[in-house]
């Protein structure tokens, strides 16, 4: 059984969108706009990505135990 996904119409500024298919190679305003909206959440994992492995290696540091001086 497929599933189909829920699916919504929005008005948008047709010179924006005609810049968006432009920029983006492709025909179809609904297949431009949806790469613009893919792209923005891909970014936005990679960079949820990036801060975690920063937050992480940070919190590592922390934790280590400092090498006895002198």
């Amino acid at each position: 059984m497929a599933q189909s996904k829920a699916k919504i119409n929005i008005s948008l500024d047709a010179e924006l969108v005609v810049e968006v298919m432009v920029l983006a190679g492709v025909g179809s305003p609904q297949d431009a706009v949806e790469l613009v909206v893919r792209d923005y959440i891909a970014r936005g994992h990679r960079t949820e990505a990036r801060v975690e492995s920063r937050e992480r290696a940070l919190r590592d540091a922390e934790v280590q135990p400092q090498e006895p001086q002198g």
